[in-house]
């Protein structure tokens, strides 16, 4: 049985929400909360010399060279070979098939925290070493440190952090519109008419990627339903056919419904894939594709490593707008495990849960560390720093992304489950009672599994 992920204190960060204030120029940060200092050396790491690792994860384009850095300074450091392989969306089948192939990569990163419970039923991944356990004890607090265990073994280091409640606008788009930031679901449809009107595309949605759409989704329900409900549909304590998830449907169906709300339409909005739904809307800031685009705080290295955009002036950012009472927030992260148990394997997952390793990918962009002694200064704009910060400020009162807390056939797999099912409700938002039974159908089987 899959341990309840509820159990592992697994909250978003409400504190979040009150933190963000992000659309102009945060705080500067004062660098008070890390032990790196002017020295960037916090951990210590054994000679490697002659030993080859693989590393297995789902990143590509600037993240997977941004992690190449991570990768780099590790070999610097150790003398150790290490590759990296592209997953694909598929991250649970592709590391499965390795092995049961018998050749798995030593450390995958693994996006879905429900395939590390799936992994560690079956026996596939290792639990941590001594040294790695210490700096997970020194860097993370307790809820990221039970997030990355399974029946009271610590298996996993969230490596990467996300905030996955953002809405990134075009600021030219805004100011053209004569249009503010939008704060409830209600003024958000009403400001994506008033864009609409101006002559350009509000929303740009990256539907071809299913998961962008379960982002949709889960900060709608959690919004609107509230957090106790969500922690059931987590679980599949209520079925998909709750009124509960027909309300959020029904909200989110009035952004879908309306065709000229959406760069493309539907039809163009199923044909985007995630990336180039961000430079839609940052790519030409005179004449934007869009204006709005939703993710994570991810989306700030698509814009710095696609665009001219400068984040802070021409692209900023505000939080996911209150369905319900309040607004919501979605966290997520990838978790790195190890899958062979040697040296280098057990090395690399102790860097990972270091400072060092992620001070050089925060320094890059495009990245936020559950690492809280992690010096913000870091981060090398104020809307991140904000971000991170205030994902740091939460502690462990948050609430993880539902379609990765479930089992990889319904959360994480493409062409089907909730990915499919709400690529289907995009492409027809009336039916909302189909998409419901869809729903149901894939999580029924997923969760006897």
């Amino acid at each position: 049985m899959r341990t309840s992920v509820r159990k592992t204190r697994n909250r978003t960060a409400i504190a979040v929400v009150l933190a963000l204030s992000l659309t102009a120029c945060g705080s500067e940060g004062n660098g008070d909360g890390g032990d790196g200092g002017n020295d960037p050396v916090t951990v210590q790491l054994p000679d490697l010399k002659g030993q080859k690792l693989q590393v297995a994860a789902v990143w590509t384009g600037p993240e997977q060279r941004n992690f190449r850095k991570v990768l780099d300074e590790f070999e610097k450091r150790t003398g150790a070979e290490v590759s990296f392989t592209p997953t694909g969306d598929n991250v649970a089948t592709f590391i499965g098939s390795k092995i049961e192939g018998g050749a798995p990569p030593d450390i995958a990163m693994l996006p879905q925290v429900g395939v590390l419970h799936q992994f560690a039923d079956k026996g596939w991944v290792k639990p941590v070493g001594k040294t790695t356990r210490s700096q997970l004890s020194k860097n993370f607090s307790q809820g990221w440190q039970d997030l990355g265990a399974h029946d009271g073994e610590q298996y996993g280091v969230y490596f990467k952090a996300a905030n996955k409640s953002l809405i990134w606008y075009n600021t030219t788009a805004f100011e053209n519109a004569g249009v503010s930031e939008p704060k409830t679901w209600k003024s958000f449809l009403e400001t994506a008419r008033t864009i609409s009107d101006s002559g350009v595309a509000p929303v740009s949605v990256g539907g071809a990627d299913g998961w962008t759409l379960t982002d949709w989704f889960e900060n709608i329900y959690l919004s609107q339903a509230g957090p106790e409900k969500y922690d059931q549909l987590a679980e599949h304590e209520i079925t998909w056919t709750d009124d509960s998830v027909k309300d959020a449907l029904t909200a989110l169906g009035k952004l879908f419904g309306e065709n000229e709300l959406l760069a493309g339409g539907r039809r163009g909005a199923l044909q985007t894939e995630f990336p180039d739904s961000v430079t839609k809307t940052f790519s030409d800031l005179e004449s934007p594709e869009a204006a709005m685009v939703f993710e994570g705080d991810f989306v700030g290295v698509n814009i710095a490593d696609g665009t001219k955009a400068k984040i802070g002036e021409d692209a900023k950012v505000f939080p996911f707008p209150a369905v319900g009472k309040d607004s919501p927030v979605v966290s997520a992260g990838d978790v790195a495990v190890a899958l062979k148990d040697n040296k280098g394997a057990h090395a690399l997952m102790t860097f990972l849960a270091s400072t060092d390793a992620a001070r050089i990918w925060a320094e890059a962009g495009g990245f936020i560390s559950p690492n809280k002694e992690l010096d913000t200064a870091a981060y090398p704009n104020d809307v991140q720093r904000d971000i991170a910060e205030a994902l740091i400020k939460a502690g462990d009162d948050f609430r993880f992304d539902m379609s990765d807390q479930a089992p990889a056939a319904f959360g994480g797999t493409k062409g089907q489950g909730m990915w499919k099912a709400l690529q289907d409700f995009l492409k027809n938002p009336d039916n909302v009672a189909g998409a419901q039974r869809a729903l149901e159908s894939s999580a029924a089987k997923a969760y006897k599994n």
